[in-house]
């Protein structure tokens, strides 16, 4: 199997292509398998790699809870560049993968050809105590009762009933997988990734200054998702937002065809320069 080694943590990567290289970064309730339908899809024209987070097997499950981080997360997309030579690539992240591809942006702008946040930003706003304490009592769940305790109930929460009812196969494979997951490496990532990762709200400042192509994707059933993702629009001149119709958190799965299309056209503009920033805004009156 091939591993990069991020501070002595083998991540493990699949990749498939040639041309420009283009990085998906899953979520937490996915791994490296998660990608399978846009990597079938974009192989085609691009140098396509998915990996699998530290706590994810077949990558390394480091047991102490000091091996994970978010600032740990986006190194990790930098260690996978790295290891393969890319001076730049596209990368493209959903959920937890949308916050660390959207900090990869922020924090090394010159490794990115453009990023692309896909039902970022749970916890930002008013919601975030409660995020908080959910992803707490899920870790303290994993480690006392482990995968498949935690799988079924979290796979039919309100933003992944949309996928169950349009495709109930493919949920049952993600759910599959979900189970078959590390309960002491996502109870890690939970306590040490994402209770630790800041507000997009506390970002203002540097999302405005940010001058990497930009695209964001959300479900329109993705009520934690949908004001976060407004927001980085709003603050982020070179970015471009696309609302899924009738969709919740699992968009890249639920809507694959529409999510390759959309992610397609994005590439395709930017790599041949033609991507806007935003133009002054119209006055009223």
């Amino acid at each position: 199997m091939p591993y990069a080694l991020a501070d002595g943590v083998r991540l493990f990567y699949a990749e498939a292509g040639e041309g420009l290289p283009l990085v998906f970064v899953h979520e937490w309730g996915g791994d490296h398998r998660s990608w399978d339908p846009q990597v079938r899809f974009f192989a085609r024209r691009f140098r396509t790699v998915a990996f699998s987070a530290r706590g994810y097997p077949p990558s390394a499950v480091p047991g102490e809870v000091s091996a994970y981080s978010q600032r740990r997360a986006v190194d990790d997309i930098k260690t996978i560049l790295d290891h393969l030579g890319f001076a730049r690539a596209h990368v493209c992240g959903l959920s937890m993968g949308a916050y660390a591809t959207l900090l990869f942006g922020l924090t090394y702008p010159g490794r990115a050809l453009s990023i692309t946040v896909g039902g970022g930003g749970y916890g930002s706003g008013a919601d975030r105590a409660q995020f908080r304490q959910g992803n707490l009592e899920t870790a303290d769940r994993l480690e006392r009762e482990g995968m498949t305790a935690v799988a079924d109930l979290y796979a039919r929460n309100p933003t992944r009933r949309q996928f169950l009812r349009k495709d109930p196969a493919g949920w049952q494979e993600f759910r599959e997988h979900l189970a078959e997951g590390s309960a002491l490496g996502r109870a890690l990532t939970l306590r040490g990734v994402q209770l630790t990762r800041p507000s997009f709200y506390e970002l203002e400042g540097e999302l405005e200054r940010l001058e990497v192509p930009t695209l964001i994707l959300v479900g329109d059933e993705d009520e934690p998702a949908l004001e976060p993702s407004l927001f980085l629009k709003r603050k982020i001149p070179g970015a471009g937002l696309a609302v899924f119709p009738n969709s919740g958190h699992t968009i890249n799965l639920e809507e694959p065809d529409l999510f390759n299309r959309i992610l397609l056209d994005f590439l395709t503009a930017v790599d041949a320069g033609r991507w806007p920033r935003r133009q002054a805004r119209p006055q009223g009156g």
